[in-house]
């Protein structure tokens, strides 16, 4: 399940489903309060636009279509694989070494790409934590003490200094960067 997380100036609000963080924000703004608030995606650090207008039925209600928040239904029936036919240029070299592979060679090929998928997948989910963490830390922090700083031990990945040169951050604000930071 995705999950959101909303702050109040330096103070996390809540943290869940979509909904969850919508009512408690909600909540707040329909209330006296003049606080900003900002909604973050936990998965990439960015922030969400809301439309908090009207009341909580007519929030949750564009929820509904919101495109960062929703994925399109599955439909009925059975699924299309997806196969089409394409051309591939290849060297005599590379059909002479598919030749002598075990398997076709489209089922060699296939498997070949789907190797290279999840080394470059292994590449991606290890950098996503940090570029989350950035996100966070510029919507948040961009103006704290030793922002620089820790953006520069984040991408070095080095915890321990992120940590210290946060010391003097409002404790959610730090405590969010650094675990979405430490995912990856």
């Amino acid at each position: 399940m995705r999950t959101f997380t909303v702050f109040t100036e330096n103070a996390r609000l809540a943290a869940g489903s979509i909904d969850e963080v919508a009512k408690a924000a909600h909540a707040l703004v329909s209330g006296d309060s003049r606080e900003a608030l900002l909604v973050f995606d936990d998965e990439t650090g960015q922030v969400v636009d809301l439309d908090m207008r009207g009341t909580l039925d007519d929030v949750l209600a564009r929820l509904a279509t919101h495109p960062l928040v929703r994925s399109e239904p599955r439909q009925r029936g059975r699924p299309r694989l997806g196969v089409v036919s394409r051309e591939v240029s290849l060297l005599p070299r590379h059909w002479a070494w598919l030749k002598v592979q075990d398997a076709s060679a489209s089922a060699t090929v296939r498997r070949l790409v789907e190797e290279a998928m999840k080394k470059g997948s292994a590449r991606k989910t290890s950098a996503a934590g940090p570029n989350a963490a950035y996100a966070a830390m510029t919507a948040l922090a961009g103006d704290a003490p030793n922002y620089e700083e820790a953006c520069r031990a984040l991408f070095a990945d080095d915890w321990a200094t992120v940590a210290q040169l946060m010391r003097e951050w409002p404790g959610d604000v730090s405590e969010y960067v650094l675990a979405l930071g430490q995912r990856g």
